[in-house]
């Protein structure tokens, strides 16, 4: 390993990069950098290294720092009757009709048409796979407005617990109720219309479902159909999110 990073390629030193996407001062990359938390192309990378942002893969703890400069990051507030797709063939609108569609950009997971709430869509593909991918356990939190009043605590306790479906039992989730009907879900599974057929099973069909946050991206003032970029701060801090769960789930 050593000798292959003894082999400097040409480029920007790798502290400069880290620094440029929000990584800190120089001081604070040259500080992961030495902590060992920093692989170009899977070898542990040493303080001098140079790297080719375009073609290198550079990671902080397990994760991706996507440097890339075409690589664009969006948050969108989805209005229900939207669709997550590129073209529907029933001619709905889709996502594609509200966020810009240069560069070409997809959804990180999905969210059924009538479901509303925050999406996020980039083109960066390998971070999106690791918030995805549900070995990551990067977390999503949706507002629920359910049919038959009040859910039960023994409703509520099986939310909790696992509620079995015809694809096996749910992975325990976060539930609260604030109010008579309207349930606070958290999940880290990414299934087809989870949320809704957890509610359906306990007798509580969903009348209405709002995604709330994914991880640690939440943006209260967007409004539905609205859409901005992400900070440095947020893509930062979802970085360091799934390397945090990539690194649990090592233990």
């Amino acid at each position: 390993m050593a000798a292959r990073n003894a082999q400097l390629p040409t480029g920007e030193r790798l502290q400069k990069v880290l620094a440029a996407v929000g990584f800190g001062s120089r001081r604070t990359a040259e500080d992961l950098i030495s902590a060992g938390r920093v692989t170009v192309n899977g070898d542990v990378a040493i303080l001098g290294r140079r790297v080719d942002p375009d073609n290198d893969l550079i990671e902080v703890d397990g994760a991706p720092i996507g440097v890339k400069p075409d690589l664009v990051y969006y948050m969108l507030n989805k209005p229900a009757g939207v669709v997550v797709t590129s073209k529907d063939t029933h001619d709905r609108r889709t996502i594609m009709d509200i966020v810009p569609t240069e560069p070409r950009v997809f959804s990180v997971g999905r969210l059924d048409a009538e479901t509303e709430g925050l999406l996020l869509i980039t083109n960066d593909g390998q971070l999106a796979n690791r918030i995805a991918h549900p070995s990551n356990g990067v977390d999503k939190e949706y507002l629920v407005e359910v049919d038959n009043g009040a859910v039960s605590p023994g409703g509520l306790r099986r939310l909790r617990d696992g509620v079995e479906l015809d694809d096996g039992i749910t992975a325990p989730a976060k539930v609260s109720q604030p109010e008579p009907g309207i349930l606070r879900i958290t999940i880290h599974e990414g299934r087809n219309r989870q949320v809704r057929r957890m509610c359906e099973a306990v007798g509580n069909p969903v009348r209405r479902l709002v995604r709330t946050r994914i991880g640690p991206l939440a943006d209260k003032t967007l409004q539905p159909g609205e859409w901005r970029h992400w900070t440095t701060d947020e893509r930062n801090a979802m970085i360091e999110a799934v390397a945090a769960t990539r690194l649990r789930g090592s233990e």
